[in-house]
């Protein structure tokens, strides 16, 4: 990235077509991976203000394993679990990009009865333990059509959601649930604006 915009910078024309589709391939992955990233986490806000006995346990989990003197990084993500555990439950109900794979399929994929046990209802835990075979969770679609940024996303997802819940107590303005409306937009983002308040942890 460093290379294209430097000589973005030093108004160097791409003058071969393999130039040009790097850098629409960078522009691309980078979108699509902040994008479902913004997306994916202000679901998963929304769905630990709804629980908070899950954000609770999230809390405790990044207490023991990162401690409080300093923010979660990307070491830290392989012993969190629970975190991990979220995020996928996140994508299972909200997935990032469902428009990559025709969302009545993305329904049917993450939605299903018989593969997934109360497959409308928040459970980070059925994800423990679990080894999930890439069939059945596939929010960012599959094959050929699968979202170049996944890798991206994920990883910011749980370095900036952990952070979020380490460093904030986070509450929902009022008594009442927070809105799970779904919007539309290539990555699917809620339809009302997410609102709570926080407090320094």
């Amino acid at each position: 990235m460093e290379i294209i915009y430097n000589q973005r910078q030093r108004r160097i024309q791409f003058n071969s077509p393999a130039q040009t589709i790097g850098v629409a391939a960078a522009a691309v992955m980078l979108t699509v991976g902040t994008d479902a990233s913004s997306v994916t986490i202000k679901w998963a806000l929304s769905l630990l203000l709804n629980h908070p006995k899950v954000l609770e346990k999230a809390q405790t989990e990044l207490d023991a394993q990162v401690g409080t003197e300093r923010l979660v990084d990307e070491h830290d993500l392989s012993n969190l679990p629970y975190l991990h555990n979220i995020i996928s439950e996140t994508l299972q109900l909200y997935p990032a990009a469902p428009m990559l794979v025709p969302h009545e399929l993305s329904d049917d994929f993450h939605r299903d009865p018989n593969v997934w046990d109360d497959p409308t209802s928040f459970k980070p835990e059925r994800f423990e333990g679990l080894q999930v075979q890439p069939s059945r969770l596939v929010p960012f679609g599959m094959g050929r059509k699968s979202c170049p940024g996944s890798d991206l996303a994920q990883r910011v997802v749980g370095l900036a959601l952990g952070s979020l819940i380490q460093s904030f107590d986070w509450k929902r303005i009022g008594e009442e649930e927070i809105d799970l409306a779904e919007g539309t937009r290539v990555s699917m983002p809620k339809a009302k604006p997410l609102e709570k308040t926080y407090f320094r942890n």
